[in-house]
């Protein structure tokens, strides 16, 4: 399998976005529904701490993408939604230094909506994973 990365952004030599990742030839595509700040009884955890429930949904991404047998170097794509894009952007470093530990360059998409499921909910991230 070819991945090629195309247009790829960076900020002080860290890969903030890819424009678009091309893979040729996938074996496998999973496709991950959006993951969150839960603790293993399901309940929101590091309520408004924006930076802890990103490294808590990445977490939660990972375990379910090596659940799959794929590991988060295989995520190609991720969606990453938030109540508060103003303080999303200022932690944004929290998220590109989680990806960058785990090898993972993928296509990107950053946006604010007025909601998420619930109102402790900070952030939620979903992702396309390519093997």
């Amino acid at each position: 399998m070819g991945v090629e990365e195309i247009g790829p952004r960076t900020v002080g030599g860290k890969l903030m976005y890819n424009r678009a990742v091309r893979i040729d030839e996938p074996r496998s595509m999973l496709f991950v529904s959006g993951h969150e700040a839960r603790d293993d009884d399901g309940n929101i955890t590091h309520r408004g701490d924006m930076a802890g429930q990103m490294r808590l949904a990445l977490r939660r991404l990972g375990e379910t993408v090596s659940e799959a047998g794929m590991t988060m170097a295989d995520v190609v794509q991720i969606r990453v939604v938030t109540t508060d894009l103003a303080t999303c952007k200022a932690r944004y470093g929290v998220l590109m230094d989680e990806l960058a530990a785990q090898q993972c360059r993928p296509a990107s998409l950053l946006a604010e909506v007025s909601a998420l499921s619930d109102p402790d909910m900070l952030i939620e991230i979903e992702a396309v994973a390519v093997r």
